[in-house]
C-alpha cells in the first residue's frame, strides 16, 4: 500500500470569498478568540504570520484527538488567487506523517464561495491511517469560519 497520498475536499461556503479569505488570513489572532474550544493559541515565531517564510506554532485545545502542538511554515501565498500553502515542520502530526503539506484556495461563486483544501502527506508506516480526521477538522473549521463571517 502506498504511504504517500493526497486528500482533497471542496466546501461550499455562504459568505463572500473576500470576507472568508480575510478571516483565513487573520487566523493567527482570530481562531484562538473565536474557537477557544479548538485552539489554545497560535503564536507567530518568525515573520508576520501571513507571508511566505512565516512560522506559526499552533497549540490545540485539550479535546484535540490527534494533535496537541503543530509548527507550520507558510510556503506560498497568492492574494489575487486567494490561495495559501503551508507545511507542518514540527509537532505531533509528524509522529504519523513524514511530510504533511496543506493548500487552501478560496474561489468566488455567484453566491458565496467554494473553498478547496488539499493535503499531501506521507505516512510513517502502513499502520497509520489516511488523514481523514484532519480533513474532517478542516471542514468543520471552514464551516465555523463561514458562520463567523456571516454574523459579522
Amino acid at each position: 500500500m502506498a504511504r504517500a497520498g493526497t486528500l482533497e475536499v471542496d466546501v461550499e461556503i455562504k459568505s463572500p470569498a473576500d470576507k472568508f479569505w480575510e478571516n483565513i488570513r487573520n487566523s493567527t489572532t482570530l481562531f484562538p478568540k473565536a474557537f477557544p474550544d479548538q485552539y489554545k493559541s497560535i503564536e507567530v515565531l518568525q515573520g508576520d504570520g501571513k507571508a511566505p517564510g512565516s512560522i506559526r506554532l499552533f497549540t490545540y485545545a485539550d479535546g484535540s484527538p490527534l494533535v496537541k502542538v503543530s509548527k507550520e511554515s507558510i510556503d506560498s501565498v497568492d492574494e489575487a488567487k486567494r490561495s495559501v500553502s503551508y507545511s507542518v515542520i514540527e509537532g505531533d502530526l509528524l509522529k504519523y506523517y513524514c511530510t504533511f503539506k496543506g493548500h487552501i484556495v478560496v474561489a468566488p461563486k455567484e453566491e458565496g464561495c467554494l473553498v478547496k483544501w488539499t493535503c499531501e502527506y506521507e505516512r510513517v508506516s502502513d499502520d497509520v491511517e489516511v488523514p481523514h480526521v484532519i480533513k474532517d477538522f478542516v471542514v468543520k473549521n471552514f464551516k465555523e469560519v463561514d458562520e463567523l463571517a456571516l454574523a459579522a
